[in-house]
């Protein structure tokens, strides 16, 4: 197959198949796996998010059958605590595991590759800026300063409910985590990654009776810029707004 722009998904879909007869050979160089965690060594602050809450919460059931998406936000700000929750319930620490903490979301082969950022416009204790999730310590560490609102929204297509929302949490990917075991079959089991964080950010944002649209447009590159991100080792692939 001939692979042009207008085709390139259907060849991908072809030549990452597995074939009973034309599967991959070769062991893995451990020497070579990437670390579970992305750490920002100077960040410019950083905030406790306190012990998620377990107990209670409306039931699965309703939660599902109420799930819709919301683009439009009352003007008012989320609690610390609602995006505590909301983090947690994406991707955030269940378990110690053997190599990694084990996570609210399944993960191909457990390596990880999702990242989780925020933007927090109108949150209550957070100042204005970019924020980097850290799951094992279940913080969130600022590595920018300032109103992206605006920028945001128009990497997003212009879809202005991302500067209104009071926070946007973006999912990125580090390709290499699950590159360096599955080669490119990887690409397709990041896209499944991101759909299992992204449910459970529904669901999350419904059991605490706050509304979420998620997001599959934008401009990558201008996104990734927002975020800091070179667009090819890591890589923007969802985002999510949050509102009241």
């Amino acid at each position: 197959m001939k692979i042009e722009k207008e085709n390139v998904g259907d060849a991908f879909q072809q030549v990452t198949k597995y074939d009973r007869d034309d599967m991959p050979r070769g062991g893995l160089d451990l020497e070579k796996r990437p670390g579970h965690y992305k750490v920002y060594e100077d960040p410019i602050m950083t905030i406790e998010l306190g012990q998620p809450d377990r107990a209670g919460g409306a039931g699965l059931w309703d939660v599902l059958d109420a799930r819709r998406t919301r683009r439009t936000y009352r003007p008012e700000p989320l609690a610390l605590g609602e995006l505590s929750q909301m983090l947690w319930a994406a991707n955030g620490k269940t378990k110690e595991g053997r190599e990694a903490v084990l996570r609210t979301a399944p993960s191909a082969g457990a390596l990880y590759p999702i990242v989780l950022y925020v933007m927090a416009n109108d949150v209550e204790g957070l100042e204005k800026g970019i924020y980097h999730y850290d799951v094992p310590g279940h913080r969130l560490v600022m590595i920018r300063e300032g109103d992206y609102s605006d920028a945001v929204a128009r990497a997003a297509l212009g879809q202005s409910m991302l500067a209104k929302a009071g926070a946007v949490i973006f999912l990125t990917a580090i390709i290499e985590r699950t590159r360096w075991k599955y080669r490119q079959r990887a690409y397709r089991y990041i896209y499944l990654d991101a759909g299992h964080i992204g449910q459970n950010i529904c669901l999350a944002a419904g059991g605490m009776g706050l509304g979420t649209c998620p997001i599959g447009a934008f401009y990558d590159d201008e996104l990734n810029a927002v975020l800091g991100l070179d667009g090819t080792e890591e890589t923007v692939v969802y985002a999510f707004a949050i509102g009241r």
